[in-house]
């Protein structure tokens, strides 16, 4: 009998550190990594230049994966993945994927302070050479949309991190 697998997935601002931990959760626990941005920069180089280009870019990669993150769940293998759950529509989608696998699932959600993130952005910007997207515009524009999970969504939250 195969093992029921766990989905994980992470939400909190940009910056904050969601592909750091989802790196080393995957690693403590044995699970496939999926990473948007891995994919972004391999399958489109170059061509994220906005939110409205990451948006379509990202959509295609979500459809294109879905049956596959489903097929390696009721394989028994858990799954991190490492694109943001930080939207209503971004939930939306790890909701579908759950329900369609009948996997089990955490949302692991990483909550600290915007400055805390604005800091981590800035240090990110100095090692990786001034990525156009991780300025303070874009977290602001992002922030606009962040939406944290809630009780009424019946998530499996692991909050890490206060505020």
């Amino acid at each position: 009998m195969i093992e029921r697998a766990t989905i994980h997935f992470m939400c909190g601002k940009m910056g904050v550190g969601k592909s750091t931990f989802a790196k080393s959760l995957a690693e403590s626990l044995g699970a496939v990594l999926l990473s948007e941005d891995d994919l972004l920069r391999g399958l489109y180089p170059g061509e994220v230049t906005d939110l409205d280009s990451y948006m379509t870019l990202s959509g295609r990669i979500k459809n294109t994966l879905a049956g596959h993150i489903r097929a390696l769940l009721r394989q028994g293998m858990s799954v991190a993945l490492d694109f943001p759950g930080n939207t209503v529509n971004q939930l939306a989608w790890f909701r579908e994927l759950i329900e369609s696998s009948g996997a089990h699932h955490q949302l692991h959600y990483l909550d600290v302070s915007n400055d805390t993130c604005r800091r981590q952005l800035r240090e990110r910007r100095s090692i990786n050479g001034g990525d156009p997207l991780q300025d303070d515009a874009t977290f602001d524009a992002l922030l606009a949309y962040f939406a944290p999970p809630t009780p009424e969504e019946q998530f499996n939250v692991v909050r890490l991190g206060a505020g």
